[in-house]
């Protein structure tokens, strides 16, 4: 209970943020560092292709 007042705002806060948190949560013991990597850069690469072609549009 770091830094919160009260057991209730610490309820509130996770039961708002458990729901956020969970779909970008991944276990790092299936994934290797270099394909941790290339799917970090595919990411990067699809989002530059989309910011790219809107500016040359």
């Amino acid at each position: 209970m770091k830094r919160f007042k009260s057991a209730r705002q610490l309820q509130r806060f996770v039961s708002i943020h458990d729901p956020i948190a969970n779909p970008f949560h991944f276990p790092r013991n299936t994934l290797s560092s270099a394909q941790h990597r290339d799917d970090l850069r595919n990411a990067a690469m699809q989002i530059w292709n989309k910011i790219a072609c809107v500016a040359a549009a």
